[in-house]
């Protein structure tokens, strides 16, 4: 037994293995458990399959464990506001995918808190891992040159093959409150002021009325965040006080805030706040329905371009300044395989024509707000096999990323050697520990 450990039960006297460490990075491991659950995670992705999988799943396992241990020999650490706040808003997209924290919990058993301490040493090492991958690989990148030879080393049988890809943009608009419904809001908040004010804890008081999942459990607190990363008007309320000093009421563009400022360090600033957003009636949409309707007739009757009424009058913070248009996570690219549209666009874009731009839809954004938008149907390409022409975006990505890769697997071989690595030989002959150069 490698190591000599293993998890066992008994079953009829016999003693079953249920896992093992198949590899050892320094004082990190690799328990065969986790190999294959990153392998048959690969195969349900629908990545390349070619060649052994099994040993590329591991051996990325193997660098990523490699790059945890040289962050620890380097000291390079990543912020512990940095793991809240990256925890907070994957909580957050979790919540508004259930609709509310409550129904969130309710499904699972466990609270808010209890979730993200499962995965704060998850999201730790991930930040820390990419730490290191920007380092290995800053300043890397490719010309036309090496994005023509690395296409030209493609066998062409070897060729991918896209499905139909689409470009699709949309122009979002927020749902603004009436003047009644703010005022509520309004005097909500300074009721709760007064509260504070005359001995209550404003923790307890985020915890009981702000509605901001994300961090309400911890009284509203939201850790240090750069001047440049948060909201403008709620950065600028939260520096003009002193710590420990709460706010009037303050609007963004996320809803109403008292902030209460916690510490300045530097460029980063530690505050709470307890949130509030105002309800909005059926007339708020109607207005928000007209609006977005002029900006319709803007691009389809005085033809003014798409591209450019998005950059002037979405609200959509991600793809606004692309001019609307909706980019690829994987690629990078603008064209989009059709089956990796949510279903709302695949279905509506398959009623449209290209060129089109469509009626006024409901929507929500990404942090849960309530609005409307109008999508655009820009180009359709039909099924084709990979070529410089029609795909130069895809080629060139898919060149970095070897380019990438080589550095990474350069800094490897280097590395390896001053990290203790140990290999079961359940994974010997993956070769892990020897250069695939010829």
């Amino acid at each position: 037994m490698f190591l000599g450990w293993e998890k066992a039960h008994s079953q009829d006297s016999m003693s079953v293995v249920v896992d093992k460490i198949v590899a050892k990075v320094d004082h990190f491991i690799i328990l065969k458990s986790e190999a294959e659950l990153n392998y048959l995670q690969y195969l349900s992705s629908g990545q390349d399959l070619k060649g052994n999988v099994k040993c590329r799943v591991f051996e990325s396992l193997i660098i990523n464990k490699l790059l945890l241990a040289k962050a620890d020999i380097d000291s390079i650490t990543v912020e512990e506001d940095m793991v809240e706040a990256n925890l907070n808003q994957r909580m957050s997209v979790f919540i508004s995918q259930f609709g509310s924290e409550e129904k969130l919990e309710q499904y699972y058993g466990k609270t808010v808190e209890e979730f993200k301490e499962e995965f704060r040493e998850q999201v730790r090492d991930q930040l820390v891992i990419q730490r290191m991958d920007e380092q290995i690989t800053q300043g890397i990148d490719v010309n036309p040159r090496e994005v023509r030879k690395f296409f030209s080393k493609i066998p062409e049988d070897s060729l991918p093959y896209f499905s139909t890809e689409v470009e699709v943009g949309q122009i979002v608009h927020k749902v603004q409150q009436g003047a009644g419904s703010r005022d509520d809001v309004i005097r909500q908040l300074r009721e709760i002021k007064d509260k504070i004010e005359a001995g209550f804890d404003f923790a307890e008081m985020a915890r009981l009325y702000s509605q901001d999942p994300g961090n309400k459990d911890k009284g509203g607190e939201l850790g240090f965040w750069k001047k440049s990363d948060l909201d403008p008007d709620y950065v600028a309320a939260a520096l003009a006080l002193r710590p420990g000093e709460v706010s009037d009421v303050v609007e963004s563009q996320f809803g109403f805030h008292l902030i209460k400022l916690v510490e300045v360090r530097g460029n980063e600033f530690n505050s709470s706040h307890i949130l509030l957003r105002p309800s909005f009636s059926e007339l708020d949409v109607v207005h928000a329905a007209n609006y977005l309707d002029s900006i319709r007739n803007l691009i389809v009757v005085d033809s003014m371009p798409f591209e450019r009424a998005a950059r002037d009058f979405s609200e959509d913070i991600v793809t606004g300044s692309n001019g609307g248009i909706f980019t690829d996570q994987g690629s990078g690219s603008t064209r989009i395989p059709m089956e990796n549209l949510d279903t709302d666009l695949f279905f509506l874009i398959d009623t449209m024509k290209v060129g089109q731009v469509s009626r006024t839809l409901p929507y929500r954004t990404y942090d849960g707000t309530d609005a409307l938008r109008i999508i655009y149907f820009k180009s359709k390409v039909p099924p084709h096999r990979a070529n410089l022409e029609d795909d130069y975006q895809k080629i060139y990505f898919a060149a970095l990323d070897e380019k990438r890769f080589l550095a990474k697997e350069e800094w490897f071989l280097k590395t390896k050697d001053e990290v203790y690595i140990q290999i079961d030989d359940e994974y010997a002959d993956c070769k892990i520990l020897e250069s695939n150069k010829p």
